[in-house]
């Protein structure tokens, strides 16, 4: 258990201590969710007007302005980005604590319809596309199970189910979605920060995601949609692209996670360093050096799905 939060501690410290290259022009756009939550979306547009836009999900306790690399990729690429921020991190107005409480329910229900409805406006022409990477690929693929009509289709990196009997060692993963809960309601919050996984995460997301990583199904408290019968009714073309080296997104996980919309159609790609012009292939450090994974993006996004007998279905 040690080992495992000490790989996990030294990610988070390098998002934290890593300083964000912002010399590209990015927008901020305010939005305000149903609840009267507030933060800003971060938007780089490319040269000219957009025919794509991708609204990108950052991982668990990542803030939006860590992707800005990525987003000045993709726009150099030709493709539109608007940086989602989750309550509670970077330009939020909420704090988890003892009196900041949420879940998954209030994240897809409120927060990610208000950022969509704000892309929407920012770029009326364009075609919108989800993305998003470790959890953000997780939430992006049940905010595209509850509005499938309104993606062109679904982006995951580094990304995977977080069911305990994909992972290698998997009990130990599976202790941690007992212990994780448990320390959450003795604290007010998960202190992410302290303990080296995530941010400081609210009660209730914890809860979500720590029943996800137990049974290995999808659920949201207080959300009456039953998100499993959604993702299996799916039908959007998926990008899938997987670190070689990422002990939290292994095949297995990302296999899981897919295998829960058999109808959609999907790319799937596995990326070592020699694909990510020598960058370590694992979990945070692609974001370092994002062009590889951007112009991947940016080509699938472009050209569009694949013929049906040359996808990986």
């Amino acid at each position: 258990m040690a080992r495992l939060v000490a790989r996990t501690n030294f990610a988070s410290v390098w998002l934290m201590n890593e300083r964000t290259d912002t010399s590209a022009a990015a927008e901020t756009v305010p939005v305000r969710a149903a609840d009267g939550a507030r933060f800003e979306l971060l938007c780089v547009p490319p040269a000219g007007e957009p025919r794509h836009v991708l609204l990108w999900l950052p991982a668990m306790g990542v803030s939006a302005r860590q992707y800005l690399p990525l987003a000045q990729a993709l726009a150099h690429d030709g493709v539109a980005v608007a940086l989602h921020e989750w309550r509670g991190i970077g330009s939020s107005d909420r704090r988890a604590g003892w009196r900041g409480n949420w879940g998954y329910r209030q994240l897809l229900g409120d927060d990610l319809p208000a950022a969509l409805a704000a892309v929407r406006a920012r770029w009326p022409q364009a075609r919108i596309w989800l993305g998003g990477h470790s959890l953000g690929g997780q939430l992006g693929a049940l905010l595209a199970a509850l509005h499938p009509q309104a993606f062109a289709g679904l982006v995951l990196v580094a990304s995977g189910a977080p069911y305990w009997r994909r992972f290698r060692r998997g009990w130990l993963v599976g202790l941690a979605y007992v212990l994780a809960p448990l320390l959450a309601c003795a604290r007010g919050h998960l202190p992410g920060r302290r303990i080296g996984f995530g941010g400081n995460e609210a009660r209730g997301v914890i809860a979500d995601w720590a029943r996800s990583g137990r049974t290995g199904r999808y659920a949201a408290r207080g959300m009456a949609p039953d998100l499993e019968s959604r993702l299996a009714a799916l039908d959007l073309p998926i990008l899938a692209l997987r670190l070689r080296d990422d002990w939290l997104g292994p095949a297995a996980s990302l296999d899981w996670l897919l295998g829960k919309m058999p109808r959609s159609a999907r790319e799937v790609a596995v990326l070592g360093p020699d694909a990510l012009d020598g960058a370590a292939a694992d979990h945070f450090r692609w974001m370092k050096a994002p062009a590889p994974v951007a112009a991947r993006i940016a080509a699938w996004i472009t050209r569009g799905p694949l013929p049906l007998d040359r996808r990986g279905r």
